[in-house]
């Protein structure tokens, strides 16, 4: 068994950056729906809507360096072109949203496509005992599910 300058198995590292990958161009395309809906929002909710979607996007934003540098971190490439991304992503693309409930409830269907790729990393990642990668992703669907859970409560939904 070959391992990669961190020690882990090279093949099980390899095999972990095309799923990081796959989710960064997820992540990407999840970070320009917020940044749209934050631009867009229209409405009585418009103030804490544009604050809360600005947190969002720059959470976001952290977290696709996080993911680009644990790709590097494995010896891999981080996706870096849009035509990359489009290819690669399951996000729903949302397009000139302005209305309260359709934005939340994009930034729900967007989280649960995220947090499905994570929870795959998160299981191989164990497996083949990458500790970094299985810590960010514990820590990033932590994070997403109170997320998930606000969004619902806001949405008047069951979660």
């Amino acid at each position: 068994m070959k391992l990669n300058s961190i020690g882990l198995n090279a093949e099980k590292s390899k095999t972990l950056s095309k799923d990081l990958n796959r989710l960064l161009a997820n992540f990407q395309t999840y970070y320009q729906n917020l940044r749209g809906i934050h631009w867009n929002i229209k409405g009585k909710s418009f103030f804490d809507l544009h604050v809360k979607f600005e947190e969002l996007y720059n959470d976001a934003n952290i977290k696709v360096d996080e993911i680009a540098e644990r790709i590097l971190t494995l010896g891999e490439v981080p996706l870096h072109t849009f035509e990359d991304y489009m290819e690669n992503s399951n996000v729903p693309i949302g397009k000139n949203i302005t209305k309260d409930e359709e934005a939340i409830k994009l930034i729900v269907d967007s989280l649960k496509e995220l947090l499905l790729i994570e929870r795959k990393i998160l299981t191989d990642s164990d497996e083949a005992q990458d500790e970094g990668t299985n810590s960010m992703m514990s820590g990033f669907i932590t994070e997403q599910e109170k997320t998930v859970w606000m969004m619902k409560a806001w949405l008047a939904e069951e979660i």
